[in-house]
């Protein structure tokens, strides 16, 4: 087994490693850099939405997330229960594709709670986290047996995490209800505007809202306004991510929606690349973004509390809720930002 303070040195060098790859200072004739390579290459003609810049802002991602001080300060409300923990249990875990190495989280905290390690792979994303994984073994080859990766089928294990959309988790309760299990459902993000914010918080929030194309739980897909706000301030401010209209997946979603809307007689707001849509709903398909104007700030906070289970996460100021991500930081978790606010590391801990 490995022990606590190797799995954080280890993820340390991971970072180390990650860091050094995305900012080009890794060697190209060294064999993590070559499989980790390999695998982005494979990724991109495999998923059209994974492009090199989205893969190399989630491997940033990842680097960022495993610095020391910050895997140490995740790592110290748990050391009761790393104490008590006795026996290591085999977790199967039905990983998600809609972004670049999404289910990293979860291999960290299956990895290091000092459990086995048995991934379903995504069609959509069936690369990228096995070479991880591969630079991870270089780095301490004692990974070679606690980690396991599958296209098939989940068999063998003694829990259960799988993430899908609300028609999978059916399934998922049925096939993974008789063991210990945490199955997590659609969600998606917000960002609420109190008027006060400068042009820089909108450009921010440009990023909240098209990193990745929009596909991420995290990702914000409807605003909330006051009744006075400008939308022409938010659209110019989007600008900076016009250019992902020239992507041919992106721009097939725009022209779709643009014409069922119009066919529909919706009233829209064309942003050039993206469509405004007033519209109650938080969930908005890729391209449309739904806004919706409120006079008193406490509806809006009302709402949130009613409708938390199908909230990733709130963008704006703390003031608008205690638990908001500032603008520009919603496709920045911390290792202690849990998905669907579900503690991974206690139910692993405990198992």
């Amino acid at each position: 087994m490995i022990k606590l303070e190797d799995h954080i040195d280890n993820f340390v060098k991971l970072s180390d490693f990650l860091s050094g790859f995305v900012n080009g200072k890794t060697n190209p004739e060294d064999f993590s850099h070559k499989c980790l390579a390999d695998a982005i290459e494979k990724s991109m003609i495999h998923n059209g939405y994974f492009t090199e810049q989205n893969i190399f802002l989630a491997l940033n991602s990842v680097a960022i997330m495993l610095e020391k001080e910050k895997i140490k300060k995740w790592i110290h409300d748990y050391e009761p229960l790393f104490k008590s923990k006795s026996g290591t249990c085999k977790v199967g875990v039905v990983l998600a594709g809609n972004i670049p190495i999404v289910g990293f989280h979860d291999f960290l905290c299956v990895l290091a709670s000092g459990n086995i390690f048995i991934g379903k792979l995504s069609q959509n994303d069936r690369f990228l986290l096995p070479a991880i994984a591969e630079v991870l073994t270089v780095i301490d080859s004692r990974y070679q047996g606690l980690i396991h990766f599958t296209g098939e089928r989940l068999q063998g294990f003694d829990a259960v995490i799988a993430t899908g959309s609300n028609n999978t988790s059916r399934y998922f309760e049925y096939y993974f209800g008789k063991y210990p299990h945490i199955i997590r459902k659609n969600r998606n993000s917000i960002a609420v505007l109190t008027g006060d914010e400068t042009d820089a918080h909108l450009n921010l929030l440009a990023v909240d809202i098209f990193s990745y194309f929009g596909l991420g739980c995290r990702n914000v897909s409807k605003i909330y306004i006051p009744e006075s706000f400008d939308l022409q301030r938010f659209i110019n401010a989007m600008e900076s991510f016009s250019f992902i209209v020239n992507h041919n997946k992106y721009k097939n979603n725009y022209d779709y929606y643009k014409t069922i809307f119009i066919m529909d007689k919706r009233i829209i707001i064309d942003g050039g690349f993206f469509l405004l849509v007033e519209e109650q709903s938080i969930y908005s398909p890729v391209s449309v973004i739904n806004f919706e104007r409120y006079s008193d700030i406490k509806s809006v906070q009302s709402y949130l509390k009613e409708d938390k289970d199908s909230i990733q996460c709130i963008v704006g100021d703390p003031s608008v809720d205690p638990d908001a991500v500032l603008f520009g930081n919603a496709q920045h978790p911390e290792l202690w930002s849990y998905a669907d606010n579900i503690d991974t590391m206690n139910f692993l801990l405990k198992l």
